[in-house]
């Protein structure tokens, strides 16, 4: 038995991107993922998943499969949705968003019912924002916003901040001033040089505040978390370059709608003393991917309608909300995880899945055709949770590709609406 060992590879497993994983290989499975990483070590697994091409619950050729889903799918102009899951590289989510426009379909994303809230408050208002890059190299004061990364994104203090060294941070940690606001049951990291509880029924009224004082209005009698709150402007107006961190990925408890709103116009009033950034935290799979490549072909993030043969934005409709009322016909790229009622709901609808352990589904769907987990079996384009893009090195080889799949797929539904 003789290891192979493959430098450089790109994790996608969280919104970090870490693309100094060595990944060692012996025997077609993945042994060894270094260096240590929580989130990393069962994304990779073993690097061994299905690839099996399943027909109405049966193994099928890939052709039959193929032309079977291609006439369920044509069949349904302007009502079907296509949906973007996860572990897709960016080759992979384009040709869908190029399905979905042959097809008129809705086409939506992983994404769009966990980040919209954070997407649409950015509509509105803007924001200011960096690379990982820019807050490694010059953030000298970290705000943790009721977030502490360890949790979800475990390499994150160690690669960007508050710990490593930059080219404007010598010193590391001891060079940066680290806030942590807790919110309820939220916490942020421990060891801060500043810290400030908040109950949740204080948290927007202590962002007004706060963005009030950088524009230099006092504010009168306030209780002392709202004072406390208050206190911490001098040292975010007084730093260098200042960052908001703040998770957008969903939690356990039930947050205010109008957080991020309130972090995107503290960052936008920090910007007149300072520079100051506002990071949001998200998950990996390429989910990032999908709404920038949705955005480059389409101008809008998710909820992309091209029933009128354009593309129209409806962010109110989503969906996977609409399955039962609007759609009679489903494609599903890429890994996809779904309540109880959606896969009632998927189950009683013509589905085609395509991607990661499609034949895994909780549900059976029409035409089930398995392919490999970008970054791991293909490569192409993956993006880090700012935004970045990255190369995929897959230290593994696929048995059939998504892209190659959803190209033959175009085909097919071409000729099929072609001769109708």
């Amino acid at each position: 038995m003789t290891d192979t060992r493959v430098d450089h590879v790109t994790c996608l497993g969280c919104g970090c991107g870490c693309d100094d994983i060595a990944v060692t290989v012996r025997d077609g499975r993945i042994v060894e993922v270094t260096p240590p990483c929580p989130v990393s070590r069962p994304w990779f697994g073993d690097g061994v998943v299905p690839w099996e091409v399943m027909r109405n619950g049966n193994p099928a050729d890939l052709g039959e499969a193929l032309s079977e889903a291609a006439g369920l799918l044509a069949l349904q102009p302007g009502r079907v949705l296509v949906y973007l899951g996860a572990d897709l590289s960016s080759g992979a989510q384009r040709h869908a968003v190029g399905i979905a426009d042959l097809l008129r379909a809705t086409i939506d994303t992983a994404t769009s019912g966990t980040a919209a809230t954070g997407l649409l408050a950015g509509q509105r208002r803007g924001r200011a924002t960096a690379t990982l890059g820019e807050i490694r190299n010059r953030a000298d004061v970290v705000l943790f916003w009721a977030t502490d990364p360890a949790r979800r994104y475990p390499r994150f203090q160690s690669r960007y901040a508050p710990d490593p060294s930059g080219t404007q941070i010598a010193n590391g940690r001891a060079d940066r001033f680290v806030i942590s606001v807790h919110v309820g049951s939220e916490k942020a990291p421990s060891g801060a040089d500043a810290s400030l509880t908040l109950e949740p029924s204080d948290e927007i009224a202590a962002l007004s505040l706060m963005r009030a004082a950088v524009a230099g209005n006092s504010p009168g009698e306030l209780t002392t978390p709202l004072e406390q709150a208050v206190a911490l402007v001098p040292r975010l107006s007084g730093a260098r370059y200042a960052v908001l961190i703040h998770d957008a990925e969903p939690s356990a408890e039930p947050r205010n709608p109008l957080r991020v709103e309130g972090l995107i116009t503290l960052a936008q009033a920090l910007n007149g003393p300072t520079r100051a950034a506002l990071l949001s935290l998200r998950a990996g799979g390429n989910r990032v991917g999908a709404e920038s490549l949705l955005t480059w072909q389409s101008g809008f993030p998710y909820a992309v309608d091209y029933s009128r043969g354009y593309p129209r934005y409806v962010p109110e409709q989503r969906g996977l909300d609409l399955l039962e009322k609007r759609f009679s016909a489903v494609l599903i790229v890429g890994s996809a995880a779904f309540d109880d009622r959606t896969a009632s709901a998927l189950a009683n609808l013509p589905t085609v899945i395509i991607g990661p352990r499609a034949s895994q589904s909780v549900f059976s769907p029409a035409v089930a055709i398995d392919t490999g987990v970008a970054g791991i079996h293909e490569g192409g384009t993956g993006y880090r949770m700012d935004e970045v893009p990255l190369s995929l090195r897959p230290p593994l080889t696929a048995t059939r590709s998504t892209v190659d799949v959803l190209e033959a797929l175009h085909g097919a539904i071409r000729l099929r609406a072609g001769s109708a």
